[in-house]
């Protein structure tokens, strides 16, 4: 089991570099089993578009517990996050650009698209500090921010926060997220008035463009495409 969360990690690595959350090494995605105190999670020196299986890390959700000498500096963040969110077991930190700039503006994610209609009363805004997260005090103030049920938190001038009830659904709704953001800002650039779905439409759409059985849909698409960009990646897959 553990060597299929690590190959769901690294696949959910590569389509997150196909959606351009590529920032050199930086970033991380994790991915534990429920109820377990440990979690997988890509090391420090690898990027999301080179990350395999046996680059991933295995850490401990209590943070007094000594870290792995491979595992990212902002481990904290996701020891905070699986400690206060039984429900999470898939985490993704990235510095993709349009939620980073989302986030450095004092915007409200409305729901133009389906994307941002994912995120309807589900993101927080954490704004304490831009630095990377390397203690587990900002870690759980993030965690905070995130809430009981949320889905994402924007990290003011570092870029967002998704999580998920799997890896699966951690790095699609990164890649949701990001598309969301993207729209509207476009949409503000136009300078025009624009119109997003209604109330209704946006518990319609939760409940049926992000079901369960259609973010394993999107995720499987996700990874035919990383698949087709490295064809070795296909060796990761169950037989």
């Amino acid at each position: 089991m553990t060597r299929r969360l690590a190959a769901q990690l690294a696949l959910g690595g590569r389509m997150l570099s196909l959606d351009g959350h590529d920032d050199f090494n930086q970033g991380q995605i994790s991915a534990r089993m429920p109820g377990a105190d440990t979690f997988l999670i890509k090391n420090a020196l690898c990027g999301f578009d080179e990350v395999t299986p046996e680059e991933t890390v295995t850490a401990a959700v209590d943070h007094e517990q000594p870290a792995p000498r491979s595992a990212p500096p902002e481990l904290p963040l996701h020891q905070a996050i699986y400690r206060a969110r039984p429900d999470v077991n898939g985490i993704v930190h990235s510095h993709a650009p349009y939620t980073l700039l989302f986030g450095a503006c004092d915007l409200e994610l409305r729901p133009l698209s389906h994307e941002g209609a994912c995120f309807v009363d589900a993101t927080g805004v954490f704004t304490t500090t831009s630095n990377t997260v390397l203690d587990i005090a900002t870690g759980d103030q993030i965690a905070k921010e995130l809430g009981d049920t949320g889905r994402a938190v924007f990290l003011r001038n570092h870029g967002g926060v998704v999580v998920g009830k799997s890896v699966r659904h951690a790095a699609v709704f990164a890649q949701v997220l990001e598309r969301a953001c993207r729209l509207q800002l476009a949409a503000l650039s136009t300078g025009q008035a624009y119109h997003y779905s209604s109330p209704q439409d946006v518990r319609l759409k939760q409940d049926f463009i992000y079901a369960d059985l259609s973010v394993r849909s999107y995720w499987d698409y996700a990874v035919r495409r990383a698949v087709r960009r490295w064809p070795e990646a296909g060796q990761w897959l169950p037989a």
